[in-house]
């Protein structure tokens, strides 16, 4: 007759221990291996197989450590804790250290019945990992069971990474590229979204009839939106394919998030853009009662506070200080945000050559307006759009301008004037908002017929003739620039308009900046995913030299890159090759390496313009050195209205067409015709900054004051660890394990280790995360005090793989006796010291518990582990416990004498046989932190008394002794007597 056992308990089956789980049956236990993961449970047949009931076997006094044995054996066995039994279930399992600021998302979603959130912090704070943190924990809690995540397809593959290595999500990617794959594995009658629970889904794909209509019906109940500002329009918005588009997106997610029950996540740095009515929509998707909340109210705030959190660097570099309002900085977070940017406008002037072409180009482009005005309105608004594709390409490069005279323009199909716009518009200008990034860096076409005529193919032909440095002044400006900026070390990345000059400038460049340069360009002609590889293999290339000092990377790319994709492990800083008609479009590219992980505390960016074009430098005075003097004034970044960013340019255009490129003694702002405009312009921005302002003192996260965030990040750092810990925990646990580690002790925390000499077993395991080349060659791996990190390096965090690995080492060779090779950590320990006036024995102790969680779905039934630190005085039947506070400092005690060999026999054996006098105060305990689990759950979630309503947390008797380490008191008359066979030093008791 087969036994049943319980959730909680211990068996012992296949030549290991297990903790059954609450998910088994008479016939078939599932189980996790004692202090495993999630990822290594199983299923097990009594019937088939052996299960024997199990008990933690208490320590062996023939298996003694050092004096530092508690310490690591407590540190390995937390660090492999995945199972936490706090109240956030994801911070175990997730390989990402989350900062204290990015938590408050999180709290503020489990106090919803349906999390509804708006997370709109700013560029570089860390939304992705926010979400990621809420979507874990959801899933975890059995509060959702499945994910989608809409975004741009140029970011889905950064999503996936993200959430795969990040959160151990592993979704699959619905792209017009993969959809038909999907669709071949399905059968019939089922949709992907049933077959795939982890979805991550391009909003431009699924806004399709079909494909819309389909997601709607199987939609998860859990739903990201990304970048969600493109999902909706202003209710005044002018038709246009980009306005369209936003209306496709926005009927999507109106319905989406018609289901009152389904958990939504709205993400974006730029809710407003500038448009009340946009915003309001905005919060309308979250909640429809939000669209129309009075915000003016301190009562409309407050509720909008519930589903609203907006952050800048500033609010958020220093966090749970005494400024917070907390009583000391002892949980102070500061996060390594470069501190400034260094900006620098670099002109240069065109050669003869390139002069001469530019000034017939632009009397043909006079020509074309006129001739067209005289012919309609649809053939003027096609002119206008080609004359500006041909003046920002000649500009840019002679590669871009010589393709740009050969092509057709797109906007010459268009049957209507308005249609015409609709065509040129998106491809002429940079629109703060533009949502189809994808092909916006094709060179566009002047032609207006299939045959260009023979005046813009003599053009074409004499800027072929212009490339290189000799003709080319801005590239040799640029070689110049970029020698500079490799000199003093930096890895920079130029951003161009157009592919054709993302192509010119990498093989002009390639040989031109030293021989340990590495150059590679990324344009729109790879897909996302291609991108991300070149830009690794462009890493992956520079790290193939070494250590070498004097490597360097430069990345050449098109705007293709300028949004969502990460940059900042690798590059740190920027060069606007070409300048942008919108000062938000650089922006984004200064966001990608201007951002959480960079490790310059300076990003330099240089802006290239053409002092004697006729265009750069007038959209400089205007639209750039406005927008810097409102961060100035505001200390934040507004976006350029796109109607304010259309009049500049126009007027530019309009001006140069007039006056030609050295233009006549006016300036463009003293012109009659044009001052309207520059003043409407002013007004129009004023009104946007103002209303940035405004939303960002009115906004301010409230609903979670940064005490309640203090006392949940030391809760979690007590049952899982502090970076200290888990720095000291690697040194000693490496040197132990005979790596060759060096600790320069410069203040940064950073340290190398060589891992040559470990025991075989970790070093296989170090090669699977770090990559076996690093670890066969025995090359320095860095370990970072900072969680961000580059390839083949380690984070000195809990949840790194790499420290996850050593841990995991550490643990199972002390659980072991019969490990070969060195183990650093032992289940016993005696010492004689200074540290203590009487006799004092430290347990390490893992306890068990069984929690049941409500969620929507119904109880849930879990088995998650703690480990304490507990100490006493005296014999174990008179034990006289210590406090926490005294308890901890036992493990800084060092061994101050050397003991007696029978001493310790006669000290452990005592401690050890007392075992059974200490179940008592054991139990007591474990009964205790029950209650304090019960109760940090319940104030997480206290906002809703039915997300608590059936919480319990039962502790699993008996609890396990891994460790037991006795202190015994050094005597002032004695003198240490010399070591010999009869005595142990303290290294070794």
């Amino acid at each position: 007759m087969s036994l049943t056992y319980t959730a909680g308990s211990l068996v012992a089956a296949r030549g290991r221990e297990w903790v059954v789980l609450p998910e088994s049956a008479p016939d078939m236990l599932v189980l996790r291996p004692l202090g495993g993961s999630e990822d290594d449970i199983a299923a097990v047949f009594p019937a088939f197989e052996e299960v024997r009931p199990a008990e933690f076997a208490a320590p062996s006094p023939a298996d003694l450590g050092d004096q530092r044995s508690a310490g690591l054996l407590r540190t390995a066995l937390r660090i492999g804790f995945r199972s936490g039994a706090g109240p956030f279930r994801s911070l175990a399992s997730i390989a990402v250290e989350p900062r204290a600021y990015q938590l408050v998302p999180l709290l503020m979603a489990l106090r919803q019945r349906t999390v509804r959130l708006l997370i709109s912090d700013d560029v570089g704070i860390g939304k992705t990992v926010e979400a990621g943190l809420i979507a874990k924990e959801l899933l975890a809690q059995g509060e959702a069971t499945r994910l989608a995540v809409l975004c741009s397809p140029a970011l889905a593959e950064q999503w996936q990474s993200e959430l795969r290595e990040k959160f151990g999500i592993d979704a699959e990617l619905v792209l017009a590229s993969t959809v038909s794959r999907l669709e071949r594995g399905l059968e019939l009658g089922q949709s992907l979204f049933d077959k795939h629970p982890y979805t991550i889904i391009s909003t431009d794909f699924i806004k399709s009839t079909r494909h819309r209509e389909d997601f709607l019906r199987h939609c998860p109940d859990l739903v990201i939106v990304d970048e969600a500002h493109s999902c909706v329009a202003a209710d005044d918005a002018t038709q246009g394919s980009s306005s369209t588009s936003n209306q496709l997106r926005y009927e999507l997610l109106r319905k989406v998030s018609a289901k009152a029950d389904r958990h939504l996540l709205l993400l974006t740095a730029t809710p407003h853009s500038g448009k009340e009515s946009a915003f309001r929509n905005l919060l309308g998707l979250v909640r429809p009662e939000l669209a129309t909340l009075d915000l003016e109210s301190p009562a409309g705030r407050a509720k909008l506070a519930e589903h609203f959190v907006a952050r800048k660097r500033a609010d958020v570099r220093e966090y749970l200080t005494k400024e917070d309002g907390l009583a000391d900085d002892s949980l102070a977070e500061r996060t390594a945000f470069p501190s400034d940017r260094w900006t620098k406008d670099e002109p240069y002037k065109l050669t003869p050559a390139y002069r001469a072409l530019l000034d017939d180009a632009i009397a043909y482009a006079r020509d074309r307006v006129a001739a067209a005005g005289e012919q309609g309105k649809r053939e003027a608004r096609i002119a206008w759009w080609s004359v500006i594709a041909l003046l920002r390409s000649m500009v840019s490069s002679p590669a871009a301008a010589a393709q740009t005279l050969k092509t057709r323009s797109e906007s010459a199909t268009a049957r209507t004037a308005q249609e015409a716009d609709a065509l040129g518009s998106p491809v002429a200008s940079d629109s703060a908002d533009n949502d189809r990034l994808e092909g916006m860096d094709v060179a566009p076409g002047a032609a207006e017929s299939e045959e260009a005529g023979a005046r813009l193919l003599a053009l074409a032909e004499r800027a072929a003739g212009l490339v290189g440095p000799a003709e080319d002044a801005k590239l040799k400006a640029l070689t110049r620039h970029l020698k500079g900026l490799i000199a003093d070390g930096y890895h920079p990345i130029v951003f161009c308009r157009y592919i054709p000059t993302a192509e010119y400038l990498a093989t002009h460049l390639e040989g031109k900046l030293g021989k340990k340069t590495k150059i590679a360009a990324v344009t729109g002609t790879l897909s996302p995913q291609q991108r991300l590889e070149r830009i690794e293999q462009l890493a992956a290339e520079a790290a193939e030299e070494g250590s070498d000092p004097a490597v360097r990377r430069v990345l050449i790319a098109t705007d293709c890159l300028s949004e969502g994709v990460n940059l900042q492990h690798h590059f740190d800083a920027v060069v606007h090759y070409d300048l942008a008609w919108n000062p938000t479009r650089h922006d984004q590219r200064e966001g990608r390496v201007d951002r959480y992980g960079q490790k310059r505390d300076q990003v330099r960016v240089i802006t290239m313009f053409g002092e004697d074009n006729g265009i750069d430098g007038k959209v400089l005075d205007v639209l750039f050195e406005k927008h810097r003097q409102i961060m100035k004034d505001l200390g934040i970044s507004v976006s350029v209205p796109d109607e304010t960013a259309s009049g500049v340019t126009d007027a530019v255009v309009e001006w140069l067409l007039l006056h030609g490129r050295q233009g006549s003694q006016e300036s463009l702002f003293e012109l009659d015709s044009h001052q309207e405009t520059f003043e409407r312009i002013e007004r129009e921005w004023n009104s946007a900054a103002e209303r940035e302002k405004t939303s960002r003192s009115k906004y301010a996260q409230r609903a979670i004051h940064p005490e309640e965030v203090a006392r949940e990040v030391a809760a979690v750092r007590a049952a899982l660890g502090g970076a200290e810990e888990v720095r000291g925990f690697a040194l000693e646990a490496l040197h132990d394990l005979d790596s060759l580690v060096r600790d320069p002790r410069d203040g940064t925390g950073d340290f190398t280790a060589q891992v040559g000499g470990t025991p075989a077993g970790l070093r296989d395991a170090l090669a699977a995360t770090l990559g076996g080349r690093l670890v066969e060659e025995d090359r320095q791996i860095p370990f970072r005090t900072t969680p961000a990190i580059a390839r083949g390096e380690a984070a000195l965090v809990r949840t790194d793989p790499a420290i996850g690995a050593i841990a995991s080492y550490v643990l199972d060779s002390a659980l072991d006796a019969n490990t070969p090779g060195p183990r650093p950590a032992r289940r016993c320990g005696v010492i004689t010291t200074d540290a203590v006036t009487i006799r004092t024995t430290l347990l390490l102790v893992r306890y068990r518990f069984h929690l049941t969680l409500p969620s929507r779905t119904g109880e849930r039934q879990i088995v998650a582990e703690d480990a304490r630190l507990l100490a006493y005085e005296g014999a174990p039947s008179r034990a006289r416990w210590l406090g926490d506070e005294a308890t901890a400092a036992l493990l800084a005690a060092r061994a101050t004498a050397n003991t007696h060999e029978q001493a310790v026999r006669n000290a452990i054996t005592r401690d050890l046989g007392g075992l059974p006098d200490l179940a008592a105060h054991l139990t007591e305990y474990g009964t205790r932190l029950a209650a304090e689990l019960d109760a940090s759950h319940r104030r997480v979630r206290k906002a809703n008394e039915e997300i608590v309503r059936g919480l319990k947390v039962v502790p699993q008797e008996p609890a396990d002794v891994l460790g037991v380490y006795v202190y015994l008191p050094q005597q002032p008359a004695a003198v240490a007597p010399v070591a010999s066979a009869s005595t142990v030093s303290g290294a070794e008791a």
